[in-house]
């Protein structure tokens, strides 16, 4: 006869390690497959992502309540949080903290009255582009700086996106996330500001990559790199 008891008590240590495994995810660190090409050219599909979950916040288990505050989300982070819309995990970059009044004109972030920085990048690896099957036209890759920290984005000037915005200030508690495939990504511009409980974690490296259009063979480039 089936029993419950019988069951946990020969299989106690895996469930304990199971169980161990989950609290650790939930809590500490955690692993993302990223799944679209909305981070294009600092992430691209297949990419598993390392989360630091305690990068800003400690967290109940489980939970989005903060238990203790850690540092402070800053622009140009990459981070992963639960969507205001329908709760979907994402991965987007902070670009606008708490205060900061931005607006954007024809593809340029002004922050505080600060236009960002761009410059065109000619030497970016060809798989790191938006994959044809899924946008033919043209794509141009620029180098993006907000303040101390320079990242790769890409516009598709023949793609119909919002390219212009605000000027619109980020209330208190609540974090402006943009894709840096700026045309081809659900972000604040349609989803609204993020707050910071929803936010989950930093992303600072790779775990792994594996190339689906490719028989899913791994990246080796992108073992453990940083993003």
């Amino acid at each position: 006869m089936f029993s419950p008891k019988k069951l946990i008590a020969e299989n106690k240590g895996f469930i304990l390690f199971m169980f161990g495994m989950v609290l650790v995810r939930s809590a500490l660190a955690d692993f993302y497959l990223v799944p679209s090409s909305s981070m294009y050219p600092t992430l691209v599909e297949g990419d598993r992502v390392i989360c630091n979950r305690l990068a800003y916040d400690v967290k109940l288990p489980f939970t989005d309540v903060i238990l203790s505050h850690v540092a402070d989300p800053a622009r140009g982070d990459i981070v992963t949080f639960s969507s205001p819309e329908d709760g979907t995990r994402l991965v987007k970059r902070l670009i606008a903290v708490p205060g900061d009044v931005v607006e954007m004109h024809d593809e340029q972030l002004v922050i505080n009255g600060v236009p960002s920085d761009y410059q065109e990048a000619f030497d970016n690896p060809a798989n790191h582009l938006t994959p044809r099957r899924e946008y033919q036209g043209k794509q141009l890759v620029y180098q993006e700086t907000l303040g101390t920290k320079q990242h790769g984005i890409i516009v598709m000037p023949e793609r119909q996106a919002m390219r212009s915005f605000g000027p619109v200030t980020v209330p208190a508690g609540q974090y402006l996330m943009l894709g840096d495939n700026r045309d081809n990504s659900k972000d604040s511009r349609y989803i609204g500001f993020v707050k910071r409980e929803l936010i989950t974690g930093r992303v600072n490296r790779l775990l792994y990559s594996l190339d689906g259009d490719n028989y899913y063979l791994p990246r080796l480039e992108r073992i453990a790199a940083k993003t």
